[in-house]
């Protein structure tokens, strides 16, 4: 394993986490006494895979259901001082709720102490003010710190990037939770103001939500070769240095495997990127058109400032991911979350496009004569059954 220092936590992190919504029994708590035998012991024996591989980083929340009890059956067994433990909460207006909600964490995981603490989901102005206001749920959080039941406060979010770059640049946290991968680096500026208040950074779902890559589409298995597309996307983060560790959402033990190749090539990214990144490009232009993929973000109006508060910035983006790289079931997958995943993933699809009116929030768009019409067929291919967040199911 190799290991990178987590900004000012000082903490050597290993460059893959293991994350904790993929292996539990449930979303919802249930009486420990209900949880499969099978599935427990598939869950210890993730975890012990992953302390075995130096995969000391265990990442879990509150609201990902039994994961926090179910770990607090295993955690116990290692010796404490080699773990780094974290969970997330999320942010409460009621900050006594939110110290009743770690409680129960801590409870469950059968811990004195967790090594970072998250609040979970700043996705919104309001969450934020929640989580910094005097009196809010940092207050508490540093309570917690002086009795020694929290290390390091952090953040995850799905947020838009100015609202992380706000949260980061409030200096009140020491790490950050949030995506970033090939398919989708929006949010790279955010990492830059992480680097420069020397907070930890933690890639969420590069896998998943970096585009099914445990179930990746020929196209784009054959234009990452010799590498297999998980494992490229693994060094395309790996080789910025202000990256520290990707979550790993492993279901079972051997979900590890196809990502330990990764280590090896780490120091040689240099020389093994250029070329596939290259194809990559230069497929993209040949089915997008190098003007269209070079500007068809630009003016684009948010979701908020559009009619039936379609999403154009992500449904675009969809698109132009399953007609570059085939990468329609990932599409899918993300488009019938829309106007289903809150604050999580919002906006809301273009089910309604011929109801709404689009011209004048599309005026300043270089493609505003076009957009419409490619809003109209990415409905057409990727439209299907809603699809609800996990957390949800």
């Amino acid at each position: 394993m190799l290991y990178r220092r987590f900004g000012r936590t000082e903490l050597e992190m290993p460059v893959f986490s293991c994350g904790g919504m993929r292996y539990q029994f449930k979303w919802q708590d249930v009486p420990e006494s209900e949880i499969a035998a099978d599935n427990q012991e598939n869950l210890e024996a993730t975890i012990r895979r992953a302390m075995e591989i130096g995969i000391n980083h265990i990442e879990t929340a509150r609201g990902y259901g039994t994961s926090e009890m179910q770990l607090g059956r295993i955690l116990p067994k290692f010796p404490r001082e080699k773990l780094i433990v974290q969970t997330k909460i999320s942010p409460e207006e009621d900050a006594n709720k939110f110290r009743k909600t770690f409680e129960q964490s801590l409870q469950y995981l059968q811990l004195d102490y967790v090594d970072l603490l998250g609040l979970h989901g700043i996705n919104t102005p309001k969450l934020l003010d929640y989580s910094i206001r005097p009196g809010g749920c940092l207050d508490v959080v540093h309570q917690l710190q002086k009795e020694g039941k929290v290390r390091f406060v952090g953040f995850s979010t799905h947020g838009s990037t100015d609202l992380i770059v706000k949260t980061i640049n409030t200096n009140q946290f020491d790490y950050v939770n949030l995506h970033w991968y090939y398919i989708n680096q929006w949010n790279w500026t955010a990492i830059e103001a992480a680097k420069r208040h020397d907070m930890g950074v933690f890639i969420i779902s590069p896998s998943n939500k970096g585009g099914l890559l445990y179930q990746p589409p020929q196209k784009l298995v054959n234009l990452c070769a010799p590498l297999s597309p998980m494992v490229f996307n693994d060094l395309f983060c790996l080789s910025h240095p202000e990256v520290h560790t990707l979550s790993i959402g492993a279901a079972k033990p051997e979900n590890f495997d196809e990502h330990l190749k990764t280590l090896e090539l780490v120091e040689r990214a240099s020389e093994i990127l250029p070329p596939i990144l290259a194809r990559l490009e230069q497929e993209a232009i040949a089915t997008l058109g190098e003007n269209w993929l070079k500007t068809w973000q630009d003016n684009l109006p948010t979701f908020e400032q559009t009619p039936g508060e379609v999403n154009i910035r992500v449904i675009l983006w969809l698109w132009n991911l399953a007609i570059a790289y085939d990468l329609v079931d990932y599409g899918k997958m993300r488009y019938n979350l829309l106007g289903n995943g809150d604050h999580w993933f919002p906006g809301n699809k273009g089910d309604r496009l011929k109801e709404l009116d689009l011209r004048q929030c599309l005026a300043q768009s270089p493609h505003a004569d076009k957009i419409p019409k490619i809003l109209a067929q990415a409905h057409e291919v990727l439209a299907g059954e809603e699809i609800k967040r996990l957390s949800q199911s």
